[in-house]
């Protein structure tokens, strides 16, 4: 589908919902001008801008407009669940490696998504991690409903193409497989797993032979890689892997390791990735989708612990996969009554909240992988958010 043809899609899709007219047009026109960023492809049917929204002609798409434009709904609309925690790789940057506790159970795992749900939750992603060693994923998947997008991020260890199928049939919309650099030695010494490359590579191929599902690479960007000359290289080598999308996502300082200013991203590496954005959605290829990008001051701002809630495998729910501070967990206490606390403590900024407040998990986490409830309120005592993001300041007017 070419630029012009998906803009004229993305026009078509927004007025031919009726109820999308009674939104406010000063939120109409932000949408469309976020929108016009991206290039709208045609996947099995669905109209897809990107990975973190569902597609255009979705019951999904349909419950943000209804539930949050116009009711505006308190809850969350994203949301991220753990599968499980077992992993065969061992990225040095994993957010979840480590945690402990009693891991969820099938039946839990699919309360909590319908729990979800109720708040407010359209877009789920499942993560672990390897959420393809839950063996029952395929279950799972089907028991979110044909109103939920359901995106899948994979390492592809262990998948088979009966598998793939089945997840397809069981409703999931978008996968997105690890891949952090072009050169097979780097990417496994970053996995610290031998053949986790060519497993990557492999896993690609298999969903992209399915047919109608979403295929995305999900990068994780180091510093060497935030050099222009290597962002570009590794751009061009995932545009000739003929997947849907990109989505990039800089290094976290979720963990002690990356706590440091040094490897944090900085502003001016930030506008870069916008720009190179920009420039490659100008093409008809492969869509690119920055999560900072999403995250900036004139777009959505970050929404930890506002409209994005992460559940990990052993039910502990935090602000974001990327803030390892938990809440209450969901085999303990309602997920209503832990979100609602949460949110109070969450006004949603137009910054990333863990590249601000990384330092400070240091503080209060005394050697813990995972800021237990004491420790989380304690430190948000002193957290200071920024003023809320363009999309926010529109949407509380």
């Amino acid at each position: 589908m070419n630029h012009l043809a998906g803009k004229l899609d993305l026009i078509k899709t927004m007025i031919s919902n009726p109820q999308i007219i009674k939104v406010r047009p000063s939120l109409n026109w932000f949408l469309l001008q976020y929108m016009s960023k991206f290039k709208v492809k045609k996947v099995g049917g669905r109209l897809v801008l990107h990975s973190h929204l569902p597609p255009l002609n979705s019951k999904a798409f349909t419950r943000f407009v209804n539930e949050h434009l116009l009711a505006k709904n308190a809850g969350p609309s994203h949301a991220q669940i753990g599968l499980t925690n077992a992993c065969p790789q061992n990225c040095e940057y994993c957010y979840n490696k480590n945690r402990q506790g009693k891991i969820m159970t099938k039946e839990m795992i699919k309360k909590t998504i319908q729990d979800l749900k109720s708040l407010g939750v359209f877009w789920i992603g499942f993560t672990g991690g390897e959420p393809l060693l839950n063996k029952n994923i395929v279950e799972i998947t089907e028991s979110a409903g044909d109103d939920c997008a359901l995106k899948l991020f994979t390492t592809g260890c262990t998948l088979t193409r009966q598998m793939a199928l089945d997840l397809k049939r069981a409703g999931l919309h978008y996968v997105s497989v690890s891949l952090d650099h072009w050169d097979e030695n780097v990417h496994d010494q970053i996995r610290r797993y031998k053949g986790a490359f060519q497993t990557a590579l492999q896993a690609i191929d298999i969903f992209k032979s399915i047919g109608d599902i979403h295929v995305s690479v999900s990068a994780v960007l180091s510093k060497d890689l935030l050099r222009q000359e290597n962002i570009e290289r590794f751009m061009d080598f995932l545009s000739h892997l003929e997947i849907d999308e990109a989505w990039l996502s800089e290094t976290k300082p979720a963990v002690e390791a990356f706590g440091n200013k040094n490897l944090v991203i900085t502003e001016e590496e930030r506008l870069m990735l916008i720009d190179l954005q920009d420039r490659f959605n100008k093409n008809d290829k492969m869509t690119v989708n920055y999560l900072g990008h999403f995250e900036s001051e004139t777009n959505f701002g970050c929404t930890a612990g506002h409209k994005m809630i992460y559940v990990d495998a052993f039910g502990e729910v935090a602000p974001c996969v990327f803030v390892p501070m938990s809440f209450g967990n969901v085999q303990e206490k309602s997920l209503q009554s832990i979100f609602r606390e949460m949110r109070t403590l969450f006004p949603s900024e137009n910054r990333c909240f863990i590249n601000a407040n990384y330092e400070l998990l240091r503080k209060y986490g005394h050697g813990q992988l995972l800021l237990d409830r004491e420790a989380s309120l304690k430190m948000m005592d002193e957290i200071r958010f920024n003023p809320l993001s363009t999309f926010f300041r529109l949407y509380y007017h």
